[in-house]
């Protein structure tokens, strides 16, 4: 996909072709990362990190709202262990492993500093980066992301004690298959998805209250996060902005594309220039 730049000299209106997008494989931490960096490198330099769901890929979780948010950023995508493109290896699937992942990628792509955009768990991705790498981030955006287990129903975590490949959301089933580099290791991924989520930990009230990136929190008026724990989170955080998406659910979430570009877009051009110059 090529979108149209305007460039103008004067009087003089050029149309260039925005830059292709740049795909490969990053030797991380044992793993052959897929990536995809899409866009214009802003003037900023910072560029837009994408964090992807558990089960997903880049497409099935923004393949509608990258185009949207490339217009005017660089976009950085990949695919996590044993995720999409990325071959699966021999451990455990983990938030602090992928964070750890994540900032051993943008170290091989030269990358210092980034805004991190991350649904679901890749919300719960971007919190650890934060936590344990603070330095390479400067702004938040956490799509549909709880801190602690009473951040939604008892029946979520109750539906990983029987989860079976069957409850695999279709959606998520075919994206694996599609492009999966050993499609053969679907019940392998999904019982390590799983057991991921068992295994969830909370992070303390105490370990948000030490965020000190600009936050935009999203969920849905129907998400599997209760808005009541956003708005908990958002009193947590020393700078964090709260948007509810009506009539919206967890997987309805990418759906709603033009409405998250349209508040991040808001959110970096005002939020994070207005926490910066405020000293924050």
């Amino acid at each position: 996909m090529r979108t149209l730049v305007a460039v103008t000299l004067g009087c003089l209106t050029l149309a260039a072709p925005a830059r292709a997008v740049e795909r490969g494989y990053a030797p991380v931490n044992g793993l052959k990362i897929y990536y995809e960096i899409h866009g214009n490198p802003a003037k900023d330099g910072v560029p837009l990190v994408l964090l992807h769901g558990g089960g997903s890929t880049i497409e099935t979780s923004f393949g509608k709202l990258l185009p949207l948010v490339s217009k005017a950023r660089q976009v950085i995508a990949f695919e996590q262990q044993g995720h999409g493109h990325t071959a699966d290896v021999d451990r455990p699937f983990s938030f602090a492993q992928s964070a750890e992942d994540t900032v051993a990628l943008l170290r091989h792509l030269h990358v210092a500093k980034a805004d991190f955009l991350g649904y679901s768990n890749g919300g719960h991705i971007a919190l650890e980066i934060a936590l344990g790498h603070p330095e390479v981030v400067r702004s938040l955006i956490l799509q549909s992301v709880f801190f602690s287990r009473d951040g939604t129903d008892p029946r979520f975590w109750q539906g990983f004690d029987h989860a079976k490949l069957e409850d695999m959301p279709l959606e998520l089933r075919k994206a694996y298959l599609a492009s999966a580099p050993h499609p053969e290791q679907l019940p392998s991924f999904f019982a390590k998805s799983v057991q991921r989520m068992r295994e969830f930990k909370d992070w303390t009230p105490a370990q948000i209250q030490t965020l000190r990136p600009p936050t935009l929190l999203i969920v849905g008026d129907r998400d599997i996060v209760r808005v009541e724990h956003a708005v908990q989170m958002q009193h947590l955080l020393p700078d964090a902005r709260l948007a509810v998406l009506p009539a919206t659910d967890h997987l309805v979430m990418p759906d709603r594309a033009a409405d998250v570009a349209s508040m991040l877009d808001e959110f970096l051009l005002r939020g994070v220039n207005a926490s910066r110059n405020s000293g924050r």
